[in-house]
């Protein structure tokens, strides 16, 4: 039995009531008080999320923004200084290496945010594909990273910092922002569909970060926050998974993220041909989303049924705790994509009824 990996923050979980489980290898909190709660306390307060298991790469060198551009999907040449993206990489046949996000903090400097179980790979990925004067760099055990989110957010932060966090947009960042006296990167990016802070610091100050956040938001009802909550979360808010809506076998363009795909950009990026093949003829099968019709709780992995062929399978599926009503997302045959399709989810043996729905399932209300 190989040992499982944990985060900086293991030994605080207790104090907090965290019960953790093994999640690709690393022993991480699935749940404080419930995932119901949880989820409940980021979509009307804030909660407080232990995401150090995430993986961060720099990129640096004066030709970094050339290899970026090769390696990536979207157009990193359109991003500004202290500015982040959202993108994938690919493999030469459009499958998804994987998603991340790209803090830019100036022309030769980048940070990547890669996946907790695509750290090694994703690096081994882009050393095999380094061209030019750049130089990479596994930060992943030097770094912690906690994520503050909900509707709160912005105010609970505000108690630890001189900065004014409402100069931060969406999708931009500070660095070196002073949070009581630690250093830290801090982007207004999450993944749960509320508006939020991903926090950035060295491993000596996430526990200390992680005991001043929640005192500071302890009137306001910030709870600490498990991947429970932090599933239904970005499940309802429609934001993809890898392992589930993304792999090496499902396109970005077939899990819906197409909007992190530029086929015109000047650079060539790998898997470039393939993708653009699939926006100009349509992609073979589709992500959507399916509202059951009989009572029945679609997951992961179960076949999606239209008459006797089946048509694809559940990539994540559970009762969503805002609406209340048992969804999936589902990569089926594109023919069967249209808005209310009725299709057949097998679950126990059984065909129950369900029906193509729109997403996102939850949109946060605009101010």
């Amino acid at each position: 039995m190989s040992q499982l990996k944990s985060t900086p923050l293991h030994d605080v979980y207790k104090e907090y009531g965290g019960k953790t489980i093994d999640f690709g290898g690393w022993d991480l909190p699935v749940q404080f008080s419930s995932i119901k709660e949880e989820h409940e306390a980021v979509r009307t307060k804030a909660g407080l999320f232990d995401v150090s298991h995430m993986g961060e790469i720099e990129v640096k060198g004066p030709d970094s923004l050339q290899f970026l551009q090769k390696m990536m999907t979207n157009d990193v040449s359109k991003l500004k200084d202290l500015g982040a993206q959202y993108t994938a990489m690919c493999y030469e046949n459009g499958g998804t290496v994987d998603d991340l996000l790209v803090y830019k903090i100036h022309d030769a400097n980048y940070l990547l945010v890669v996946n907790a179980a695509n750290i090694v790979k994703d690096f081994s990925w882009l050393e095999d594909h380094l061209e030019g004067d750049v130089q990479i760099k596994n930060l992943s055990e030097e770094m912690s990273q906690l994520a503050l989110q909900g509707p709160l957010a912005q105010s609970v932060l505000q108690k630890l910092t001189d900065t004014d966090l409402s100069e931060i947009g969406f999708f931009k960042f500070r660095q070196e922002l002073s949070l009581n006296g630690k250093s830290a990167l801090v982007s207004r990016t999450g993944y749960t569909g509320e508006d939020g802070f991903e926090i950035y610091c060295n491993n000596e100050d996430a526990v200390p970060l992680w005991n001043e956040i929640l005192a500071a938001g302890k009137e306001e009802g910030v709870l600490p926050c498990g991947l429970g909550a932090r599933d239904t979360l970005r499940f309802e808010a429609n934001l993809v998974l890898y392992g589930q809506e993304l792999s090496a076998d499902i396109s970005p363009l077939e899990a819906g993220i197409g909007f992190a795909v530029k086929v015109n950009k000047e650079a060539d990026f790998i898997g470039k041909e393939v993708l653009k093949g699939q926006k100009e003829h349509g992609v073979p099968r589709k992500l959507v989303g399916i509202e059951m019709i009989d009572r029945g709780i679609p997951r992961h992995g179960y076949s999606v049924y239209i008459g006797e062929e089946m048509i694809g399978e559940v990539t994540t599926g559970t009762q969503s705790p805002t609406l209340k009503k048992n969804i999936g997302l589902v990569l089926i045959k594109a023919d069967y994509s249209a808005l209310d399709t009725e299709v057949e989810v097998e679950i126990r043996g059984k065909r129950l009824k369900a029906q193509v729905a729109s997403t996102p399932f939850y949109k946060k209300e605009k101010k």
